[in-house]
């Protein structure tokens, strides 16, 4: 084989191997197509948990809205979008982790840690693509120790933080395809 061939080979060959590949990467991990997929939607999530603060369903439905605005260039619209989110809020408790023994008999056991588990089912359409529909509940909790503080004073950021974690996980199975 003459010189000229084999520098051909070893220049031009590579680079029709490079030219035949295509790399995509996210910022935020998606694997939407933005032609195709362009808007979406969310149904107001209701909290038929039996428990919870009064605007814990609201609460989400708009951090959830929010995280897709903020991490998607999908245009929220108020029904029918692309993407279709609806569910509602299914657990709602409150259980003791780990119980404190006391050495006085006249004083009951107690809990030394509580935690608040919330699950949330989400139904989810997607327009493009039936096969990425999904009906899946996404759970999550967060501990407190009841001895320094109560249920009251750390609600709030509990559920914020459960949120947090539930809608990450809803955006990855989702979008992200994880």
């Amino acid at each position: 084989m003459s010189k000229s061939k084999l520098m051909f080979i070893m220049l031009y060959c590579p680079l029709m191997l490079l030219w035949g590949c295509k790399v995509e990467y996210s910022f935020t991990g998606t694997n939407l197509d933005y032609n195709v997929t362009q808007t979406f939607s969310v149904a107001n999530f209701f909290n038929d948990s039996g428990g919870g603060p009064a605007n814990m369903g609201q609460n989400f439905t708009e951090s959830l809205k929010d995280y897709f605005q903020r991490n998607t260039q999908l245009e929220l619209v108020q029904t029918n979008g692309d993407l279709q989110f609806e569910g509602a809020i299914t657990r709602y408790a409150l259980s003791p982790q780990a119980t404190v023994s006391t050495t006085d008999p006249n004083q009951p056991d107690r809990a030394g840690q509580m935690r608040l588990t919330i699950a949330v089912e989400v139904n989810y359409i997607n327009l493009s693509d039936e096969e990425q529909d999904s009906k899946k509940t996404y759970s999550f909790y967060q501990d407190y120790d009841p001895r320094s503080t109560s249920v009251l004073a750390v609600e709030t950021d509990l559920i914020d933080t459960i949120f947090e974690n539930i809608i990450q996980d809803i955006f990855t199975s989702t979008v992200a395809n994880w």
